[in-house]
């Protein structure tokens, strides 16, 4: 018989539905039965596509005796952590309090009847390993947390108390850091000690993207012509796309490696790493003119649109098991592949077979994940690639998560506008995702931050839901020149000034939980850092100073973190350095900027805008003045640099 979550939409809250686990969704009904039977609370907050907790669910939550436990002693609710990033937030602030350590998911959270958090960890096995608290298994922590409180246990609750003291203590910087180009020198630095020099990336093993410290270090090439940040780039981007995290079949990068050559991945696919990586690869191949990082970001935009679209709305994410086993869909044994190369009519079987690191023994758990060691794939590859593309066919698909949300859907909208100054086809893309979802999440004057497709969006915007909109629709401005997108940008950001800003700090949420935003790029960017991109093209393309003193304001605020630990936070970083050089506007009509909009979008200096004006001639200027006119696109980089 399904629980009480058979009536929610979260895609990850169905996946519970029925668990012998008498869930509750968030709401008063279950933190009212908990005061009204003293009963502990247990928290669980994941998402549908973690391949964790789906562990925890088939060990624990699928459990009679687990099930028996927490229905007899606790109230037990559901969080999406996706659905209610507010609630995650809070939770994950609680976890480093009582850890001294970033948690992850699953969370498990355990309160007082009276919703004070005293208790926190992520995936917790069924059984005890060892003697310590750290080891103790989800039955034996239960049954002690359910003894204590039933025993009124005076140092749980005043533990409790403590907790939440800590929680709604508020910390201030301790002093405003001058803005100043030298603390590029601490970043690359920092950056080089994180570096690892074998494969790329910044740390050993698990390896996440980092998209933004990547981002970072492409603009302090472009701004700075800085030979070890270009290194690292390249490296990086190159080692990447050979295979394994990024999915030589389908397209789309996973979640994270696992290994430290980015070989086996965490198979999960997430819209946000897409979107940041295909921007990054299309920045990357025009700064750099290398036509594979063109080819990776046309797979990743092709790959988010042939298998996580409809109705022109992105999907939110796909699961990384398949048939109840991690990676089923993505690997291949080396006899269906060698079988059906044959088949084929290929005649150098074994050669293709060495290139793709396909092999009897497998490269990972007996099957084959398909990696290419080269810089460039082989001629027959394409070919290669629709009859791997066969084989998956007969399989089941993973799980997909068909949330759309507002902030992930921008950061790939961003992304296909830019894609599109090269490739048209992707801007039209683009033109109808920004669109439909502002149809769909955009309803008599509410901004709205996710829902299920074809249902009716409940949860609000928060501060990441206006930044990443506002800038994707500041983008396609900047790559239609219509006007309209403009007007929307402002009026998101007017508005997300007056909801979460207070004198250069910004809160996340500020509805039951009020949260602070974080400035450094975790998961993916930091809202705050795309506030003041936001800020920053608004002042220039309005010319309205109070929208650059909102984003001064922003980075003052925040100096004194961004100057000790600038690697924490890469893009509020660049937005730092764009505050302190200035964008270059670009004015001319609508006729030089449509035959022209491959050369303007590959301009070396990074803070570009475009405006649209009567202008026969390409006109440069910056924030008070123009410099120089040309009607020859080739002259604006000499032009730029001689306006410095």
């Amino acid at each position: 018989m399904s629980n009480r979550l058979a009536t929610e939409d979260s895609p990850y809250l169905q996946q519970h539905k029925n668990n012998p686990v008498d869930w509750y969704p968030w709401g008063e009904e279950a933190f009212a039965k908990a005061k009204d039977e003293n009963k502990p609370i247990f928290i669980s907050i994941g998402y549908s596509s973690c391949h964790w907790c789906h562990v925890m669910e088939e060990s624990v939550f699928e459990n009679e005796e687990c099930a028996d436990i927490l229905n007899e002693n606790f109230v037990c609710i559901k969080v999406d952590r996706e659905e209610r990033p507010d609630i995650d937030k809070h939770y994950q602030e609680v976890h480093m309090l009582l850890n001294r350590r970033a948690g992850g998911w699953p969370t498990s959270i355990f309160c007082t009847p009276q919703n004070k958090p005293f208790f926190a960890g992520t995936y917790i096995p069924p059984e005890s390993k060892q003697g310590s608290i750290e080891g103790m298994g989800f039955k034996e922590i239960t049954k002690l947390i359910a003894q204590k409180v039933g025993e009124n246990d005076a140092k749980l609750f005043e533990n409790a108390d403590e907790i939440e003291k800590f929680l709604k203590h508020k910390e201030h910087p301790k002093e405003a850091t001058v803005l100043k180009e030298d603390i590029v020198k601490n970043f690359m630095l920092q950056a080089k000690n994180n570096y690892e020099v074998s494969y790329g990336g910044f740390s050993a093993a698990p390896k996440f993207p980092h998209a933004s410290t990547l981002n970072a270090l492409l603009t302090i090439d472009r701004l700075y012509d800085d030979k070890a940040a270009k290194a690292m780039v390249l490296h990086t981007l190159k080692s990447m796309k050979k295979g394994g995290m990024y999915d030589l079949v389908d397209g789309g990068f996973c979640r994270y490696s696992v290994d430290s050559m980015w070989k086996v991945p965490h198979f999960e696919k997430m819209l946000y790493d897409n979107a940041l990586l295909c921007e990054l690869y299309t920045q990357a191949y025009l700064t750099y003119k290398e036509e594979n990082f063109l080819e990776t970001a046309k797979e990743i935009a092709d790959f988010w649109q042939n298998f996580m679209s409809e109705d022109n709305l992105f999907y939110s994410a796909s699961d990384a098991d398949g048939e109840g086993e991690e990676g089923t869909y993505f690997l291949y044994s080396y006899s269906e592949v060698s079988h059906a190369l044959i088949e084929n009519g290929y005649e150098h079987v074994n050669e293709i077979l060495s290139e793709i690191d396909v092999t009897l023994g497998g490269n990972f758990e007996g099957k084959n994940i398909i990696h290419q060691e080269g810089a460039d794939k082989p001629a027959y590859f394409e070919d290669v690639k629709k009859i791997l593309q066969n084989i998956r066919k007969k399989r089941e698909y993973p799980f997909i998560d068909k949330k759309i949300q507002t902030s992930w859907s921008s950061m790939m909208i961003k992304s296909l506008f830019t894609l599109g100054a090269i490739d048209n086809k992707y801007n039209l893309t683009a033109v109808k995702s920004l669109d439909a979802l502002m149809e769909c999440m955009y309803i008599d004057g509410t901004l709205y931050h996710t829902t299920l497709i074809h249902k009716k969006p409940k949860i609000a915007a928060f501060l990441e839901d206006y930044a990443f909109l506002a800038q994707a629709q500041i983008t396609a401005y900047k790559f239609t020149q219509n006007e309209l997108y403009l007007i929307d940008a402002q009026r998101f950001t007017n508005k997300a000034l007056e909801e979460f800003y207070n004198k250069g700090e910004w809160n996340f949420s500020n509805g039951e939980f009020v949260t602070k935003a974080e400035i450094s790029d975790n998961t993916y960017t930091s809202s705050v850092s795309i506030m003041v991109d936001v800020l920053l093209s608004l002042g220039t393309l309005l010319e309205d100073e109070k929208y650059t003193h909102f984003a001064f304001k922003t980075l003052e605020y925040n100096s004194y973190e961004l100057g000790r630990k600038p690697i924490y936070s890469p893009y509020m970083l660049v937005q730092m350095l764009r505050y302190l050089k200035g964008d270059r506007v670009i004015k001319s009509n609508e006729e030089n900027f449509k035959f022209n909009s491959y050369g303007l979008v590959g301009l070396e200096y990074p803070f570009i805008q475009f405006k649209l004006t009567g202008d026969e001639k390409f006109l440069l200027c910056g924030e008070k003045s123009c410099f120089a006119t040309t009607e020859d696109v080739s002259r604006l980089n000499e032009l730029i640099k001689i306006s410095f």
